[in-house]
């Protein structure tokens, strides 16, 4: 399994990302997560549309869960072909009771936690927590990936300007 260090840390300290690393340009990696009814969602068999593709180490934390939702918020303003998918190491009623708590209905979230195969797929698995990092992949329409950020510490939120902004080039 490829370990990488020297990219992400928690508060500064130093964390390792399990799995493949991605890149721009690459076809986006197939994956299996889990729905919040529980159900496995499998990513190649979304209808071919922008996705946003969101990781975050857990949505009941302050930093995840004000990302989660200004996802949310931003995804009213998108076109509506553009799917937003957030992705997490909780479990699938976890993520139902959280959406639900805080109003998120445009951002469909997906559990990992099973067999961490978009965290692995993705290369954002973190060894230290079984958690995933914090980052965000924008996925054109023929299944491309377009935009990567990876968020250098996880208590930071993604920059979501660069990310609206690489999306809105391929709307």
């Amino acid at each position: 399994m490829n370990e990488r260090t020297g990219i992400i840390t928690s508060r500064g300290n130093p964390l390792t990302l399990l799995g493949s690393e991605v890149r721009v340009g690459d076809r986006a990696p197939d994956f299996v997560a889990l729905a919040n009814d529980g159900s496995p969602f499998q990513f190649s068999s979304m209808p071919r549309k922008i996705c946003i593709l969101v990781s975050v180490p857990s949505l009941d934390t302050p930093v995840c869960d004000i990302e989660t939702r200004r996802f949310n918020e931003e995804a009213g303003h998108l076109d509506p072909s553009v799917t937003v998918l957030t992705l997490s190491m909780d479990l699938p009623f976890a993520q139902k009771r959280w959406c639900g708590a805080a109003g998120v209905t445009r951002v469909q979230t997906l559990s990992d936690h099973r067999e961490a195969s978009f965290g692995l797929a993705y290369g954002v698995l973190i060894k230290e927590s079984r958690l995933l990092a914090r980052a965000v992949f924008v996925v054109d329409e023929n299944g491309v990936i377009r935009y990567i950020q990876i968020v250098k510490d996880t208590s930071n939120e993604p920059d979501y300007g660069a990310v609206l902004n690489a999306v809105k080039k391929l709307e």
